[in-house]
């Protein structure tokens, strides 16, 4: 049985707290066009409106391929933090002879520090397969894309819907590369657990304030949510 102190049941609980409630925050605002992540979804939709009208559509395929080495790169370092987190459960012995060193041994049980890094192989995987399911996607849409009909036919009706569907997958697909960032994001806050209860919430509310300034009140998401509601009007 692990022994967890009521500060690591209240950090734990805190982190999630902060997790999975800035992510239904984030959520709840989907296609609102009030955050940085919806009003960039009401720019994918114009994308592929505009893509529907050109008749090259070249850059629209550059810009799909960008999209799709960003998330392969993620997912592939996914897989190394994985393997990193690995390395760190196979290396407690080490480990516990650093923190010996530095006379914090005593305040972290040896079962504890291995539960830390089970929790840090959990967010890694979890990251991994958002960003693996939204490169799917991106190729899926890929193919939505090339399935348009030509700009001579763009204010069809099998036009307008077949620029809808390539939008909503290219939507879905940024959803869940942003699942899988924003676990990336709350992993650099999981690790103040490492030290102890306190600096993990310190570090998890700072995450948490970053990612709301980011969203909310930062140039770039003040500049796409002006442009968002214009788009609305």
């Amino acid at each position: 049985m692990i022994d967890m102190s009521t500060l690591d049941i209240v950090a734990v609980l805190f982190f999630l707290a902060a997790w999975i409630g800035y992510a239904t925050l984030i959520g709840r605002l989907a296609g609102t066009g009030r955050s940085l992540s919806s009003a960039m979804d009401v720019q994918r939709k114009r994308w592929m409106q505009v893509m529907a009208r050109r008749d090259l559509r070249m850059i629209d395929t550059a810009i799909m391929s960008g999209l799709q080495n960003g998330t392969a790169f993620f997912a592939s370092t996914s897989l190394l933090a994985i393997g990193s987190a690995f390395a760190l459960l196979n290396a407690t012995d080490r480990i516990f002879g650093v923190l010996n060193d530095l006379s914090m041994q005593s305040s972290v049980p040896r079962g504890l520090f291995e539960l830390k890094a089970i929790g840090l192989i959990l967010i890694f995987g979890y990251a991994f397969f958002q960003f693996g399911w939204s490169y799917r996607l991106f190729n899926y849409a890929s193919i939505l894309v090339g399935a348009t009909p030509s700009a001579v036919h763009a204010g069809e009706e099998e036009a307008v819907a077949a620029a809808d569907r390539a939008a909503q997958f290219i939507i879905i697909a940024g959803r869940h590369f942003n699942h899988g960032l924003r676990a990336f994001f709350f992993a650099i806050g999981y690790l103040g657990w490492f030290i102890n209860g306190w600096v993990f919430m310190l570090a998890t509310a700072t995450i948490f304030s970053v990612q709301a300034y980011r969203q909310f009140l930062s140039p770039a998401a003040r500049a796409v949510i002006k442009a968002a509601r214009e788009v609305k009007s």
